[in-house]
């Protein structure tokens, strides 16, 4: 058994879009290993454009990938502008996870907070459709609508608890206004 390391003598440099996008474990290697070269805004501007032709998943992952494997150097910064990332490595400190989980850590308070505010209410919503799927209720779509689209967390709050209780999911919103709710209905 011989180890396999990957180093700038061993992996090719890859600038060409239509290359990278044949290949792209090889042109995130390539990104990875010449990210400190003077080569690298080539390389994953190539990259980028790849993945612009690639399924969603390949984009998110091989995205994240790299972005993990730049570390902190200016070629990582570079990607970030590129690149939005979903995440396939939960703890490493990428940029969704600063983004969605703590905010943007530029110092603004008010883009975390709104961050912050957005997920839970994004949680509480989807907290309500599942209890009421758990029960076995149906669903409809214009409830399931009016649930995920509301920002209110007071009345997310109301509507989670009425989820266990209630006969049927429309009965959540008995005695309100859909415009009281912070929906668009």
């Amino acid at each position: 058994m011989h180890p396999l390391v990957l180093g700038p003598e061993n992996v090719p440099v890859i600038t060409d879009p239509e290359e990278a996008a044949r290949n792209l474990s090889m042109a995130a290697f390539s990104a990875m290993t010449h990210g400190r070269s003077g080569e690298a805004p080539a390389i994953l501007e190539a990259l980028a454009r790849a993945l612009g032709t690639a399924d969603a998943e390949s984009v998110a992952y091989y995205s994240e990938m790299l972005e993990i494997g730049l570390g902190k150097t200016p070629a990582r910064d570079m990607w970030r502008k590129i690149m939005g990332v979903g995440s396939y490595f939960p703890g490493r400190g990428t940029l969704v996870e600063e983004k969605y989980l703590e905010g943007k850590e530029d110092g603004k308070a008010e883009g975390k907070a709104e961050g912050k505010a957005e997920g839970k209410a994004e949680g509480k919503a989807e907290g309500v459709v599942r209890v009421l799927e758990h029960r076995g209720l149906p669903v409809p779509d214009d409830v399931r609508n009016r649930v995920m689209g509301c920002t209110n967390l007071n009345t997310l709050d109301r509507w989670l608890d009425r989820a266990f209780s209630v006969t049927d999911a429309e009965h959540l919103f008995q005695g309100e206004k859909a415009e009281a709710d912070g929906t668009s209905h």
